[in-house]
């Protein structure tokens, strides 16, 4: 019999919490096993916010706390208070054989931080964000071949993991001479609430009552994974005042028109492709809750205009999306399906 997949999560926030709660309901993982859960919060606050959520609702089983035990739906996960996890021992006998850490606390920016899963024991760590310690970063649908023997990979962000699988396709069936890409994001926890000075103004603007022009790492980090894009691709971020579930609006000045084939090239383009979904109903950013896929375009916004420039609007759960891309490459880091 196969053993379980082993993971242990570093970091209970956003996407931590996100990546339990699908491994927890969906019997798809039933061989995944959390070794673990590390997080400096208290437990019963940690256990609090995984049970009621603003975004996903109320969790559909039981939450409840032990003695460093946080308990799921009858999975007792070991629950630590450590700053980090330097000086960490995953080999402990019940431990033994964690395949892959998920570094999601944010702050896996320098090598010692990265690494510290590994020095624990485990084999791997991914890490839920850019960051310029891991050995490669990988997106989904685009470079995964190229995996190799890092042992400190990057998810990349969410946003790039909504622009490259769309980019890359489009480029292959339409080519892209040039492309503008703007993400309509939803705010997040790196803004305040109330006009709080910063070192960004726009971004020191209270976030649920404006709309915010802002920067965003999917430029660069786009072009780290197609580098041939370099000088062809622009990308621009502004936050609104909603909850979750984002968007991209791409704009391509493309080599080949599909004309009135439009409809039907974006079909056979991402029929068979689990990471781009489609819908040609009139959806708003709620519908889109909780959709697994990295991206899914709404073909009612999906235009050419004149015979080279082609208007793609797609929605992206940058929660919920993006946690199913995490546990997808755990998957792989693992070497399982």
């Amino acid at each position: 019999m196969t053993r379980p997949i082993r993971i242990a999560i570093n970091g209970f926030g956003r996407i931590g919490r996100t990546v339990l709660r699908q491994l927890a309901t969906d019997p798809a993982h039933a061989d995944i096993e959390i070794a673990a859960i590390n997080d400096i919060a208290p437990l019963d606050s940690c256990a609090y916010l995984f049970r009621y959520d603003s975004a996903f609702g109320p969790f559909p089983g039981t939450v409840t706390t032990g003695r460093e035990v946080l308990n799921v739906a009858g999975r007792a996960i070991p629950f630590w208070h450590r700053a980090d996890l330097r000086g960490a021992d995953l080999r402990g006998a019940d431990l033994r054989d964690v395949d892959v850490v998920l570094e999601c606390t944010g702050r896996a920016k320098t090598h010692d931080i990265a690494s510290a899963g590994l020095d624990a024991g485990a084999r791997r760590v991914l890490i839920s964000g850019p960051s310029k310690a891991a050995e490669a970063t990988i997106v989904m649908g685009a470079n995964d071949h190229e995996i190799g023997g890092a042992r400190i990979v990057s998810n990349s962000s969410c946003t790039t993991n909504a622009i490259v699988p769309l980019l890359r396709s489009i480029d292959l069936g339409l080519g892209v001479e040039r492309a503008h890409i703007t993400t309509v994001h939803c705010y997040t926890g790196s803004q305040p609430t109330v006009d709080k000075p910063g070192p960004n103004l726009e971004r020191s603007r209270a976030a649920a009552v404006s709309i915010v022009p802002t920067t965003t790492s999917a430029a660069s980090e786009t072009i780290e994974i197609l580098p041939e894009f370099q000088g062809r691709l622009s990308v621009a971020a502004v936050r609104v005042p909603v909850l979750s579930v984002s968007a991209i609006d791409a704009v391509f000045q493309i080599s080949e028109s599909p004309d009135e084939r439009l409809d039907e090239f974006i079909r056979e383009a991402f029929q068979d492709c689990h990471l781009i979904g489609l819908s040609d109903e009139p959806n708003v950013s709620t519908d889109m809750r909780a959709r697994p896929e990295s991206l899914v375009i709404a073909l009612r916004e999906t235009r050419i205009v004149g015979h080279k420039q082609l208007r793609v609007f797609g929605w992206y759960d940058n929660e919920w999306g993006f946690s199913a891309r995490m546990i997808e490459m755990a998957r792989r880091l693992a070497g399982r399906p």
